[in-house]
């Protein structure tokens, strides 16, 4: 026994048709750096992606056991006569990203390196002072 299945030939034709275009994220919107922070002996390796920024628009601040990573891009004007630009999906502005680490940084030791996109900072991390008890008078 075969059941009958009824199928309206307009569903096909609208099918898709109300459905809203698809959307690469909102515009203007700032995006994340992602990073990746290893806990070596001695110091801490941080990888952060950054495709896009330049080594000069870089900045890494070191306060304590807080590092802070800024960077901007900027917009360079490569417009040709007679074109014109329907829609830029790349994002132009400052991005910044800030995290702790568990311990304090040697900001005197600690180094950076940039290439393909990729920032990699070495924290060494800062040696732990004994704390000592002082005596009254």
């Amino acid at each position: 026994m075969n059941p009958l299945i009824r199928q309206d030939p307009l569903d096909d034709f609208f099918r898709g048709f109300f459905v809203r275009p698809v959307e690469y994220g909102a515009a203007g919107e700032a995006p994340a750096i992602k990073i990746d922070v290893k806990d070596q002996s001695g110091a801490f390796l941080v990888h952060a992606e950054m495709p896009g920024i330049k080594k000069e628009d870089i900045h890494v601040s070191i306060d304590g056991p807080v590092v802070s990573i800024t960077a901007e891009r900027k917009q360079e004007k490569d417009e040709k006569e007679g074109e014109r630009i329907v829609r830029m999906e790349r994002y132009f502005g400052k991005v910044s990203r800030s995290f702790q680490l568990g311990q304090d940084i040697d900001d005197s030791k600690a180094s950076a390196k940039f290439s393909d996109g990729v920032l990699e900072l070495t924290l060494p991390k800062k040696e732990a002072t004994q704390s000592r008890r002082l005596n009254i008078d």
